[in-house]
């Protein structure tokens, strides 16, 4: 009896909020691969466990560092549960839109709205001039979700359209590169900059 219930526990797949798939999802980004976590889970929330040690958010499920990046500033503070909802019925409008997994759908806008190059002020001599530094891994995902989630909070303020329907547009935006996307204008804007300083 054990060994049957094992055995339909094994073959049962683990799908983001009972519905999305992670299989045969991959990142194209070399440099991404490392710290775009990919892990199966059914609820995104690992309860803060990240926090206390360096480097270890890079551990975290990309669908759960979208929900924490809604929870900056604003309306949804803090409120996870909330910010977890917008996410579930963003993924359902991407879903109906394009007809992709919207996991697909999310890896891809975090790869194409991630900058490569920035900037850092440099002081010599009392004068402060800019110089292009190339961006770390960790930080260009960060760069890339903080910019996606402004994009989606700024579109919907004073707009009929809901917060969950103006984060599917962005997304879906961004996977495609299009320069209408908050992020991939501010990506662009980024790296523009940064090659001017070089």
């Amino acid at each position: 009896m054990s060994t049957q219930t094992t055995t339909v526990a094994q073959s049962q797949e683990i799908k983001l909020f009972q519905k999305w798939s992670f299989k045969e999802i991959a990142v194209k980004d070399i440099g991404l691969q490392r710290y775009l976590n990919l892990v199966p889970m059914v609820a995104p929330h690992s309860m803060g466990r990240h926090e206390h040690q360096r480097f270890r958010k890079a551990k975290v499920n990309i669908v759960e560092r979208l929900i924490n990046g809604l929870m900056r500033s604003g309306k949804n503070s803090g409120k996870k549960a909330k910010a977890a909802n917008i996410v579930k019925e963003a993924f359902e409008i991407i879903n109906v839109k394009t007809g992709k997994n919207p996991i697909e759908v999310l890896v891809k806008a975090v790869e194409n709205s991630s900058p490569c190059e920035d900037t850092t002020r440099i002081s010599y001599g009392g004068v402060v001039y800019h110089l292009s530094v190339d961006v770390a891994p960790q930080r260009r995902i960060d760069l890339a979700i903080r910019h996606i989630t402004a994009g989606a909070r700024n579109a919907s303020l004073n707009n009929p359209r809901s917060i969950q329907e103006t984060l599917a547009d962005e997304l879906i935006l961004a996977a495609n590169k299009d320069i209408k996307s908050a992020a991939v204008a501010k990506r662009n804007e980024i790296e523009r900059v940064a090659q001017s300083s070089r």
